[in-house]
């Protein structure tokens, strides 16, 4: 992949987050985008989005509100809570993308499913790949048919396990595609200057 430096994805941490998920889902978005990361906060917490009659919080209204408050810099920005996230036609979410806007969030709430049954590097491994997921839909990649394409729909943690870190040969190409759209208004400035 190639390296963007003028881009970043900006990873924002939430509430209680174990710092130690940071630096894999950092590393697996260097791979899978080319772009660099940085950390920073955004929001002290998400509680103007809770739902008292659920005990959830609706991550649609977070993604909002982090959108309105991204850098200017970053390309996307990628939220990580450790609350319970739903949106009103599911039961919950592991987390939510706008698809091809610029914000995602994703929560370890229930990612930690079975957790003692498996490694802390296979955890992380699987919270990466969920970030990778919500992050590929900001790049208007859909949900993939293809079971093991990071893109398709995972319906429990065993799916997340089960499905690789890849993204498949046509959502690869899709993705290419939109980052060359993405920075199409950059390659004119820049041929611009060198006239």
């Amino acid at each position: 992949m190639t390296n963007h430096p003028e881009y970043k994805i900006v990873i924002s941490p939430v509430g209680n987050v174990d710092k130690a998920v940071i630096k894999p889902i950092a590393k697996e978005i260097v791979r899978a985008f080319g772009f660099k990361t940085d950390v920073t906060p955004i929001l002290d917490d998400v509680d103007f989005a809770l739902n008292a009659s659920r005990d959830q919080y609706h991550s649609t209204q977070i993604l909002e509100r982090l959108d309105s408050l991204a850098p200017p810099d970053a390309i996307k920005l990628l939220a990580i809570t450790d609350v319970d996230l739903f949106i009103p036609i599911l039961t919950y979410v592991y987390g939510e993308a706008q698809l091809g806007g610029r914000a995602c969030i994703i929560s370890t709430h229930r990612l930690n499913d079975g957790i003692g049954s498996i490694t802390p590097e296979s955890y992380h491994f699987r919270i990466a790949k969920e970030a990778i997921h919500e992050l590929g839909h900001t790049f208007k990649l859909r949900h993939c048919p293809d079971h093991t394409c990071i893109m398709h729909y995972c319906r429990s943690v065993d799916d997340v396990d089960r499905k690789s870190n890849q993204l498949c040969r046509y959502c690869t190409v899709l993705l290419e595609d939109e980052k060359n759209r993405l920075m199409e208004p950059d390659m004119a400035k820049e041929l611009q200057l060198n006239r």
